[in-house]
């Protein structure tokens, strides 16, 4: 790693930007392509940092190699024109590299929603990148126009052909093109977590989540030998590994993993025990594959609260969007401020869902050039969908912050119907509350969770 220092101290740490595409523009695009048929194949950028230019605003010196020097040049240093790994620009001159390669000299778009994905539209063609970091995931109508891309990127940077794609960020991918289905599974990456953690011999269970045990900061350790029992527990990282597959390919564990995320500062044995469970979990349910594809559909949205408020009394709004069958955004997060009524909290997730029901149809719209019907957004509380119609007086609802009537727009302009959906078939349920498993199964399912 090279030890370097910018001429002005201070400029450019901040920037710092990588390419990265959201994993619901990846799911979204993967269930676009699973429907039509699409090309998929994935190519990896060799040393990707070391193509990054440095301009004449950003000036960066480095000590010369130990082993190195070079001749009549001690007590001097290099300048930098290209970046290197460890660099803290390294990240955002590899970006610049790459806008450059793929807009001016290949022709792409870059997408204004998510700018770590680029796209190439002639007629009936459609070729689109997935960038991540240096690993570049391809989708286009024709097997050709891949090939000509692989063919012209290699002009300007040193690629590895990956060939179709089969792995994405740790992600097993399975096609059944007959069938018109992709598959995504991280089961490979759940065995070695669960085996990582000594957790290979644990029974089984059907839940993430007792919805009879409510976790409490009450059950964290207060005395001497409370903390020392929980001293080399690996809770933190634990609660990580976790998190990986839940923002990956499980959206039903986002609340129990959210919930035991909270007590991460003093965890206790209780909340150490919630965390098993969840691995217990997920040793059963290995073989759950997120699946997209099958009878075409249109995009879908789900949106919940938590009704019974934790005890710092903010409660937890969820939303789920589907497209083909399967989730491609979900979400399960306290809300940022106290709800006064159940109303107002369903209202506030029915806020949040809307402004990723947005995005998504803009991301949609712009890479397919295609006109999205409004999208139905299911809500479980009457109260919420009238709030949503209705703008006279409510002495009830004053008080409501007045970003959070953004819904109203979204609704008056015909991008989003808001629905009522009753709680049985509430599939952001399970994103806010620990549920049975009955209704766990039956909403994993709904979210696109299938045995293959």
């Amino acid at each position: 790693m090279a030890q370097g220092f910018s001429q002005v101290p201070g400029v450019d740490y901040f920037d710092t930007f990588t390419p990265v595409a959201r994993l619901a523009s990846i799911c979204a695009v993967l269930s676009m392509a699973a429907v039509h048929d699409l090309e998929l194949h994935q190519v990896d950028i060799k040393g990707a940092y070391l193509n990054g230019k440095l301009t004449t605003d950003k000036v960066i010196y480095m000590k010369q190699p130990p082993d190195y020097p070079a001749p009549n040049s001690k007590g001097q240093v290099c300048r930098l024109l290209k970046t290197l790994y460890g660099l803290k620009q390294s990240g955002r001159c590899w970006y610049q590299r790459l806008v450059e390669i793929l807009v001016e000299f290949l022709g792409f778009l870059r997408c204004e929603v998510d700018q770590a994905v680029f796209y190439k539209r002639g007629g009936t063609s459609l070729i689109i990148m997935l960038v991540h970091v240096d690993d570049c995931t391809i989708v286009a109508t024709a097997l050709p126009l891949i090939n000509d891309f692989k063919a012209n990127l290699v002009n300007h940077v040193e690629i590895t052909d990956l060939g179709e794609l089969h792995w994405l960020l740790g992600i097993e991918i399975r096609r059944e093109r007959e069938r018109r289905l992709i598959f995504l599974s991280q089961r490979s990456y759940l065995d070695s977590i669960i085996n990582q953690y000594g957790f290979q011999d644990l029974k089984p269970v059907s839940i993430p989540m007792d919805p009879n045990v409510r976790l409490t900061s009450a059950q964290s350790p207060s005395t001497t030998h409370d903390f020392a029992r929980m001293r080399n527990v690996p809770y933190h990282e634990a609660v990580g590994s976790l998190m990986y597959a839940s923002l990956r390919t499980r959206p039903d564990i986002s609340y129990a993993v959210q919930t035991v995320l909270h007590f991460s500062s003093k965890p206790g044995l209780d909340h150490w025990e919630a965390v098993k469970r969840i691995f217990r979990y997920l040793k059963g349910t290995r073989e759950l594959w997120l699946a997209y594809g099958g009878n075409e559909k249109d995009l879908l949205g789900y949106a919940d609260a938590d009704g019974s408020m934790a005890e710092d009394r903010h409660a937890i709004s969820g939303y789920a969007f589907i497209l083909h069958g399967g989730a491609v955004s979900w979400s399960a997060k306290r809300q940022e401020i106290v709800s006064l009524s159940t109303t107002e909290s369903e209202y506030v997730a029915a806020t949040n869902a809307a402004k990723e029901a947005l995005w998504l149809r803009s991301l949609l719209s712009q890479i397919f050039a295609t006109e999205l019907e409004p999208t139905t957004l299911f809500s479980d509380n009457q109260s919420t969908i009238a709030l949503t119609k209705d703008h006279q007086y409510h002495a009830r609802t004053k008080h409501i912050d007045i970003r959070f009537h953004f819904i109203h727009w979204i609704i008056e302009n015909g991008s989003l119907h808001l629905v009522y959906c009753p709680t049985n078939n509430m599939v952001a349920d399970v994103l806010t509350k620990a549920l049975p498993s009955p209704k766990v199964k039956h909403f994993a399912k709904e979210l696109g969770l299938v045995s293959v």
